[in-house]
């Protein structure tokens, strides 16, 4: 399952604030090497969630 775009566009890196873009059911950071899981369709935007990359 996809997010909707529209809501990606407003979505933002807890850390560092920068954009988010979907790849394989992660939302990864543009900026700074954190990505976040998506569980059952819903991102979990908690920094203690998020794996290093």
């Amino acid at each position: 399952m996809s997010i909707d775009p529209k809501i990606l566009a407003v979505l933002a890196c807890p850390e560092c604030h920068a954009s988010l873009e979907e790849i394989n059911s992660e939302l990864l950071c543009v900026k700074c090497p954190l990505a976040y899981p998506i569980q059952d369709g819903i991102p979990v935007l908690l920094i203690d969630q998020a794996r290093k990359r």
